[in-house]
């Protein structure tokens, strides 16, 4: 192992930036939709349950399909890749935020009303930092699977450190399967301690002891 880090050092750098581009790039995209999705859905309790269930069942399709399915739209690439580990990274993000939206205290909501608050205020000043925890939570969950999952972008071209395993499972090389596995559980693991700090920070000081982060 020591003489394949000297020799690959500056592959693996590479295929280790190519493999965090991927992954937070698709994380951003959970982000950015699931989130504003999963406050509308709040809104609308009724219609939420069935969507989230939808979305649930349509991530039980094997990744491997999922990926296949995206080549005869966007080719092959890191786009793909991105576009196929963004669907799985939807429904915890999207769940928690339902959740943690939904169960802020009525009470909380009726009070920042009465003093004028409208529903964007609501939303920005009282129900989103009161459910960032629960929010993170799901944020965090989905960047730690997708980290790993996104060994899988090698299989269309994609790059990463999914080159490494393939090409040690191909030419039976446990050094080049270790060289993958390991960056990879590292960056998984670096990616939710980071997460953890920051969802820390960003929680109010009033709800760190009833939220308090592993």
């Amino acid at each position: 192992m020591m003489e394949f880090f000297a020799s690959h050092g500056n592959e693996l750098l590479i295929k280790t930036w190519e493999h965090l581009y991927i992954s937070l790039a698709a994380i951003l995209l959970g982000i950015i939709v699931a989130v504003p999705l999963g406050i509308f859905l709040s809104r609308v309790p009724k219609f939420a349950d069935r969507f989230i269930s939808l979305i649930g069942v349509l991530q039980t399709i094997p990744s491997l399909a999922i990926l296949a399915f995206f080549i005869p739209i966007l080719g092959v690439g890191k786009i793909p890749a991105i576009a196929a580990l963004f669907f799985y990274s939807l429904l915890p993000i999207l769940r928690n935020t339902y959740i943690g939206v939904r169960d802020v205290d009525n009470g909380v909501v009726e009070a920042g009303k009465g003093m004028g608050m409208n529903n964007w205020q609501s939303i920005m000043k009282m129900e989103l930092p009161l459910s960032l925890p629960v929010i993170m939570a799901g944020i965090r969950l989905s960047t730690v699977y997708l980290i790993g999952w996104a060994t899988l972008a090698a299989f269309i071209g994609g790059g990463g450190l999914g080159d490494f395993i393939f090409d040690g499972l191909n030419l039976y090389q446990p050094s080049l399967i270790l060289a993958g596995t390991i960056p990879a559980t590292i960056l998984a693991l670096i990616a939710d301690r980071s997460l953890a700090i920051l969802e820390n920070k960003l929680t109010p000081e009033g709800l760190k002891d009833s939220y308090k982060t592993v």
